[in-house]
């Protein structure tokens, strides 16, 4: 209310009615209103913040960021993740904890050690301390905390000791009832009312007339029509196959390259990441000269993936496109909160008022002998979030093409997902004297490898580096197994077309999915559901080849062992049982 004034707004948001600030979506806990936002998890807000903030200042425009916080809030680690962050980057964002002694019904002392104010202290970030008691003070050092994190272009710490009279959110107050008493006594607005009741009286008739106005007007609303809230996800296919095209480049050097011209051309585009500065360019070397070159346009991060991420939220809230790379597909677990209830939610949850997009760069795959956490494929994991993309990149398709797709279409997060093995391998280098290899038109390509002299007798699907591997055995799986397969390679995993497989499997009444990570509740099991209920009982075979449900092991022969990249042609005869 005190930002936006509009009580209108919030009575009928409240209410659940279209005239309310998010349509009704999302009540008191997600709100979205002339530069106010809020959402209901703890802590997640902060990072955001900070993005937002930054933006503002990347812009050049004379705003900064105010995130409120609760002392409760201080036990989440992103808090102190985006204190760093803030601190380092210089960010104009203020942070101001309400400290009422109570996280929920836990107080402070059972839940907090030491002093708050040591806290941001030890980010060097500045700090300023009010209560509610004191108003002319708190009034005053408001103005201050906010002048100076104006005018120094610095983050800031505000701590405001208060006291909540009511319960939390349900009527389960378990607090001494004499302490509660103590602190009603001095409330500043009993205080005020006893003092002068007869203003307090006009005040609140006017407050009350207000309300009871709004709610009146909220009542005359309608609700938000289902349909207009859940919109469609659109797929684009295409039946227009080409010609493969080879490209005399490295998969790495061609998403370098893509970086290297968007930048050139857009300023708003940002890329993120930890250990990305020159000379060193990222693990894998696909920010090779990206801070020489454009200094103001590289973001180089310390290893905090949950706060990186959410700060990559609120730069695209705040109109940049930026592109975060986490350094392994491991690590977005870490990320995973400010995907699902932060980028994910965005849109919807604010009434379609703001886009997010962000794009989340990532790459997986074993190959390496890089052990369990450094070589898993957790495609799985990501695929199905609401409102969020979901690519495999190939060494089929030029990962320069998927990325224009995604910077000229993509209007909402993104995860793209790149194969370590990949990385070294020549763009559309696929040969084979029995088969041709085609790619549709869509933004986000199919490919095709049909046996250029006989009908297909089994339908292949699979995505990502694994792809590759399955290539270079078609000829071994036909002598393996006596079936001529076809081969689909899929770009977009989530949201899903299965309409060139189904175009396939028609022919086949054959499917074997084929990928690098778990099978069980995987990628390849939604493809199978998807062709089942499409065909029916006239699918004759549908099996799926995953990785084994272990840990992925760093000595190369036991990673063969578990990842299904080796024998593919044997491990199909066996799931087939010829």
């Amino acid at each position: 209310m005190a930002r936006t004034k509009d009580l209108d707004g919030l009575i009928a948001e409240l209410m659940g009615k279209e005239s309310g600030t998010c349509g009704g979506i999302g009540s008191s806990q997600h709100l979205c209103n002339k530069g106010f936002y809020s959402n209901g998890v703890q802590g997640g807000i902060v990072p955001v913040a900070a993005g937002m903030a930054l933006a503002k200042k990347k812009n050049e425009q004379e705003y900064i960021g105010l995130v409120f916080i609760g002392d409760g809030t201080l036990g989440e680690g992103i808090v102190y993740e985006t204190f760093n962050l803030c601190s380092l980057m210089e960010v104009p964002l203020l942070i101001v904890c309400e400290n009422n002694l109570y996280a929920q019904s836990t107080k402070i002392e059972d839940n907090l050690s030491g002093k708050i104010l040591d806290r941001p202290k030890a980010f060097g970030i500045h700090s300023f301390h009010s209560d509610t008691w004191n108003l002319e003070k708190l009034f005053s050092n408001a103005k201050e905390s906010i002048d100076f994190v104006r005018e120094k272009n610095l983050p800031a710490f505000h701590l405001v000791d208060t006291y909540r009279l009511n319960h939390h959110s349900k009527s389960d107050d378990n607090r001494d009832p004499r302490e509660v008493e103590e602190y009603i006594k001095k409330d500043p607005l009993n205080l005020f009312q006893s003092q002068h009741p007869e203003k307090f009286k006009s005040m609140l008739k006017e407050v009350n007339k207000k309300i009871l106005q709004a709610t009146s007007n909220a009542e005359k609303s309608m609700e938000l029509d289902g349909i207009t809230y859940v919109g469609e996800r659109s797929l684009e296919s295409s039946n227009d196959y080409i010609i493969l095209e080879k490209i005399n480049e490295r998969v790495a050097t061609r998403i370098n390259l893509f970086f290297h011209e968007i930048i050139s051309k857009d300023k708003k585009v940002l890329f993120i990441g930890e250990d990305i500065l020159s000379p060193y360019g990222g693990a894998f070397k696909i920010a090779k000269g990206l801070s020489d070159k454009f200094p103001q346009n590289v973001i180089s991060t310390p290893i905090s993936e949950l706060s990186i991420t959410g700060l990559s939220n609120g730069l695209a809230l705040g109109g940049f496109r930026p592109f975060l790379e986490i350094m392994f597909g491991d690590f977005m677990t870490l990320c995973f909160d400010q995907i699902v209830n932060h980028a994910s939610k965005f849109y919807h949850m604010y009434n379609k008022q703001v886009n997010c997009p962000v794009v989340f760069r990532t790459p997986m795959g074993g190959g390496r002998g890089y052990g369990p956490t450094h070589s898993q494929t957790l495609d799985k994991f990501l695929v199905g979030i609401d409102n969020v993309r979901v690519i495999a990149i190939n060494s089929f398709v030029d990962p320069k093409l998927i990325y224009e797709g995604i910077y000229e279409n993509e209007e909402h997060p993104t995860i793209v997902i790149e194969n370590k093995i990949d990385y070294a391998r020549f763009v559309g280098d696929k040969e084979n004297h029995s088969y041709k290899v085609f790619r549709d038109n869509s933004v986000y390509p199919v490919v095709k490898c049909s046996p250029k002299s006989n009908d297909p007798d089994l339908t292949i699907v699979s995505y990502g580096g694994i792809a590759s591997d399955i290539f270079q055995e078609l000829q071994e799986i036909f002598l393996e197994t006596e079936l001529i397969p076809e081969l689909i390679v899929l770009s977009s995993i989530s949201p899903l077309d299965v309409g060139p497989i189904i175009s396939s499997v028609k022919k086949t009444k054959k499917i074997i999915v084929i990928e690098e990570g778990g099978k069980e509740f995987g990628i390849g099991s939604e493809i199978l559901s998807r062709v089942s209920e499409e065909l029916g009982n006239t699918l004759e075979i549908g099996k799926r080849i995953g990785a084994k449900g272990v840990p992925i092991p760093s000595a190369r022969s036991m990673e063969d062992y578990v990842l299904p990249n080796n024998e593919i042609a044997r491990n199909i005869k066996l799931e087939l049982k010829i």
